[in-house]
């Protein structure tokens, strides 16, 4: 009898290795199909076997799995959106190709047309910040103006705060606009930019599976005017009918988009008018957050996605009530890491759950005010949010690290 492989298209740093165990755990190989697979530090560690092959051609990737079949018994097939997120619609072809449980790749690809899915999200009655779409620097500027500053700039296409901006004056307006168009901005399509009124409020992250909310955390920003992480909480201190408010509008969200399949994560900003939807990532987010979840609520929602994909019963119910915190360590310079420690002794305080670094002493760093621009995480859990908060500064306070400032520009700019 053949042995079961679930197919894992590309790799993510965060929830990569998770999945690679969870499918283990199930008694399923799991096989990583990716253009590059030694971008993916874990693979080589954990052994498991991986093949080199274009994951953005379609008809290379069904010929791929149809060879895996001869060996394997594919059981189902998922990946990792990254920075590429056409990935995921990738998944939902091969998915339906081969007659597996998946995404409806339609759906998923209107959700990574930002200005397509602000449309659909309208037209559902939605509540959303006031957008517009522009591809030159004359209709960005004009549409900044209607819609009132300060208003935020991003591509239409992307994804972990690459290339986002609040822009506070027409300057900013104009300096971002050159930034996004003027060639230092990677673009995966043609290039457009999304101005959005910005809504201030509270930030609120809400995940779902199917069409059931799990859970809904919080988050903090370093300073303006880029959006980079530098706390995660679960679960957000919120009233019960404020929690009703929010799941009833990410709900309202997922069916305007036609959404209802697998995991889903719906970013909202509580504003005057109450929560208003900012984003909505078709797939399960990334770094900390299902392993957040997971010692908020006892829900993995790894395991349980990966029994969803290979068509086996899933459950989301809770089984604990704690507060769980990621702190990410985020370096205020450029250079060369010379070196960080502290690791071990942050590890050992009571109610640290987790820590990890991701860059190893003499690795160059360079800052792209995205969620790239953490060198590594604290995760700690306690019965109290108040806990958890003294729990994470103690253990944030014992690391430390220096890095070196590179000794001109142009070494900074080739990294």
């Amino acid at each position: 009898m053949a042995r079961r492989a679930l197919i894992l298209v590309e790799g993510s740093r965060g929830n990569g290795p998770l999945y690679i165990q969870a499918a283990q755990r199930l008694g399923i190989q799991p096989i990583t199909l990716s253009v590059d697979p030694a971008q993916y530090d874990y693979i080589s560690a954990k052994r498991v076997q991986a093949i080199r092959v274009d994951t953005g051609d379609l008809d290379a990737m069904i010929h791929e799995c149809t060879q895996l079949r001869a060996t394997y018994d594919i059981a189902g097939i998922t990946g990792f959106a990254g920075r590429d997120e056409s990935v995921y619609v990738t998944v939902g072809r091969l998915c339906r190709h081969f007659d597996l449980p998946g995404p409806d790749p339609a759906s998923i690809e209107q959700c990574y047309d930002k200005f397509v899915q602000r449309q659909l999200l309208a037209r559902a009655g939605v509540p959303i910040p006031a957008y517009r779409l522009a591809t030159d620097a004359t209709d960005v500027e004009s549409s900044a103006e209607e819609i009132g500053l300060p208003v935020i700039l991003k591509p239409v296409t992307g994804s972990g705060s690459s290339g986002v901006r609040l822009c506070r004056n027409i300057t900013e307006v104009a300096e971002h606009t050159t930034y996004l168009l003027g060639g230092k901005h990677i673009w995966r399509s043609s290039p457009g930019i999304l101005i959005e009124e910005f809504a201030q409020g509270p930030y609120y992250s809400v995940d779902t599976m199917g069409n059931e909310v799990v859970a809904i955390g919080t988050a903090k920003f370093g300073s303006p005017p880029h959006f980079v992480v530098r706390e995660s909480i679960f679960p957000a201190p919120l009233t019960d009918g404020q929690c009703k408010c929010i799941a009833d509008v990410s709900l309202s969200c997922l069916r305007a988009l036609g959404l209802g399949w697998g995991p889903a994560n719906i970013e909202l900003r509580w504003t005057k008018r109450g929560p208003v939807a900012i984003e909505v990532n078709p797939r399960l987010p990334g770094w900390t957050t299902p392993r957040l979840i997971q010692l908020a609520y006892g829900v993995d929602l790894i395991n349980q996605h990966i029994k969803l994909v290979i068509g086996e019963k899933w459950d989301l119910s809770r089984r604990r009530s704690q507060t769980a915190a990621a702190r990410f360590l985020v370096p205020d310079t450029d250079g060369i890491l010379d070196w960080i420690n502290g690791d071990r002794q942050a590890a050992a305080e009571p109610g640290v759950a987790e820590i990890e670094l991701y860059l190893k002493p003499k690795t160059p760093f360079v800052r792209k005010s995205d969620d790239r621009d953490s060198i590594g995480h604290v995760i700690a859990t306690s019965p109290s949010r108040s806990q958890t908060e003294i729990i994470l500064e103690r253990a944030v306070n014992l690391i430390s690290w220096s890095i070196t400032p590179f000794p001109n520009i142009g070494e900074q700019e080739q990294l």
